[in-house]
């Protein structure tokens, strides 16, 4: 006999449907086709324990499964429950007259007990858009599913309770997500605030600045100075997310596996800091079937580089291109997949080796030279495409034992929230521009008008500095985010000034 049931696959931020198809005929010997990999071909033995767990047998005869297109690549053990759902249909074990209205997916233990899978959102998604009537998965991954409306989410624990539920003898309520309640519950719930650091006025400006245009920052300083800790707080002044983002950013997370069994919706911008030992895989995303790396993981959030020149110079190279076109492209023989990749970058550094060169207290011990070799290993093409370029210097003893309270990130993020609403404002006609810091040179041309003492101060600047086209692009890109700061629809002088001064690391001589 022939049975149908119905999973999915997922390639990149999406997925298509896959038609598993069982026939269960006279003869022997069991055939997997369709592109399995080793982990789906192993199911067998998985299924075989289950099913006689719960008494039923696994026939003696002849089995096809076929997991249609035949043509793409299977992977993962998700596609256990269809295959022994079909098995037993096929088989006449069980009456399940509903199965094929629903997509089934998950992993099955030895007992029978169903193990969370993978990329359970983009399926859902895909489910409700191909009007099935519901999604049959592990209990563990129903409230990621549920987020996803008009589409009958099913959490089993067990094989069994899958079967009961299809035959009709098990009553199990769908999961039900108030997905917008949810979603604004927990908006803004950050950890760290701003309110927590002392001292360092003039980091705080360049974050909120960075910010407000969603510039890209490189922090110069000593160790201990608060970089780190500074970076870490950036999330909590940017904009919150919209339920879009939000959404999108949970496809991708629920991609990678990495969303926790109790979460749903991931509501807060997230932070992700990779250590320096990363691949350039790791980072950009690849595999046989393409996975996205830290910076989709980042993508809506902050991309944090402690340390950057301990960093490979291949992994930082490859950051090149998604930096502009904010997503990757990772191709592959048979396959081509785009991820998001838009991101805020945040880079830490030491300025030498000993990490007191310019410290106001400590003497700096390296030897001639190796200050600028040092500060080489990260690339000008790297550094042009980084606005802000701020010294951070450590912090007084009595900075540090005020009891003036700071500003808080709340009070911050909502200055930051007035320059993004003027520059969605202004960017409502051009597609894929939502913030100062996107806007290619055409626009910058259009929207950063300078005066005639504005442009002199800007070519003595140039030309003193010797910045690149790129460089002059982003300087006025950063001061137009000042004037929206400072709710001026024109770019001023000061406005410029201040512009200029976060280009620390094109100063002639700043390395000695």
């Amino acid at each position: 006999m022939l049975a149908k049931t119905y999973g999915s696959a997922v390639y990149g931020v999406d997925a298509f449907t896959v038609t598993i198809e069982v026939n269960v005929t006279g003869g022997t010997k069991y055939y997997m086709v369709g592109l399995p990999d080793n982990a789906v071909k192993e199911s067998l033995q998985r299924v075989e324990s289950a099913i006689r767990h719960y008494g039923y047998r696994m026939p003696r005869q002849r089995i096809v499964v076929n997991l249609a297109p035949a043509d793409i690549r299977k992977e993962g053990s998700a596609y256990d429950l269809p295959i022994a759902l079909g098995i037993l249909r096929a088989s006449e074990q069980i009456e399940a007259p509903a199965l094929e209205q629903y997509v089934v997916m998950g992993e099955l233990s030895l007992d029978g007990v169903l193990r969370p899978v993978k990329g359970v959102l983009p399926i859902a998604v895909e489910a409700r858009r191909q009007k099935y009537k519901g999604f049959i998965l592990p209990k563990e991954n129903a409230s990621e599913a549920a987020i996803v409306n008009n589409l009958d989410v099913i959490g089993v624990e067990t094989i069994r309770e899958a079967i009961e539920f299809l035959e009709g003898t098990r009553d199990i309520a769908p999961l039900v997500s108030d997905t917008r309640e949810l979603f604004f519950n927990q908006l803004n719930d950050y950890a760290a605030d701003f309110s927590d650091v002392q001292g360092q006025e003039n980091i705080k400006r360049a974050l909120e600045i960075a910010a407000a245009g969603g510039h890209n920052v490189i922090m110069i300083g000593p160790p201990g100075a608060g970089k780190t800790m500074l970076a870490k707080r950036l999330p909590s002044i940017l904009p919150p997310l919209t339920l879009h983002e939000a959404l999108e950013t949970t496809k991708i997370h629920s991609v990678a596996g990495r969303l926790s069994t109790d979460a749903s919706l991931i509501s807060t911008r997230p932070f992700r800091a990779p250590h320096h030992t990363i691949s350039d895989v790791a980072l950009v995303g690849g595999g046989g079937i393409p996975q996205p790396g830290e910076i989709s993981l980042a993508h809506n959030g902050v991309l944090f580089l402690d340390e950057l020149p301990e960093f490979k110079r291949t992994v930082l190279e490859v950051m090149r291109q998604p930096l502009e076109e904010r997503r990757v492209t990772i191709s592959r023989a048979k396959i081509s997949v785009d991820f998001p990749a838009n991101f805020m970058l945040i880079a830490s550094m030491n300025p030498c080796p000993c990490g007191y060169y310019n410290h106001p207290e400590k003497e700096c011990v390296c030897a001639p030279g190796v200050v600028q070799r040092y500060l080489n290993k990260v690339s000008g093409p790297l550094l042009d495409r980084i606005d802000l370029h701020v010294e951070v210097t450590p912090v007084s003893f009595d900075e540090m034992t005020a009891t003036r309270k700071a500003e808080s990130s709340e009070q911050i993020r909502d200055r930051v929230i007035r320059a993004r609403t003027q520059q969605q404002e202004r960017f409502q006609g051009h597609k894929d521009v939502f913030s100062n810091a996107m806007m290619p040179s055409q626009l910058v041309k259009e929207v950063c008008v300078i005066n005639q003492a504005g442009r002199t101060l800007l070519k003595t600047a140039m030309e003193r500095l010797g910045l690149s086209a790129r460089a002059y692009d982003r300087i006025l890109k950063v001061s137009r985010t000042i004037a929206d700061l400072a709710d001026s629809e024109d770019i001023k002088i000061e406005h410029l000034a201040e512009a200029i001064q976060y280009r620390s690391l094109d100063r002639e001589g700043w390395a000695g």
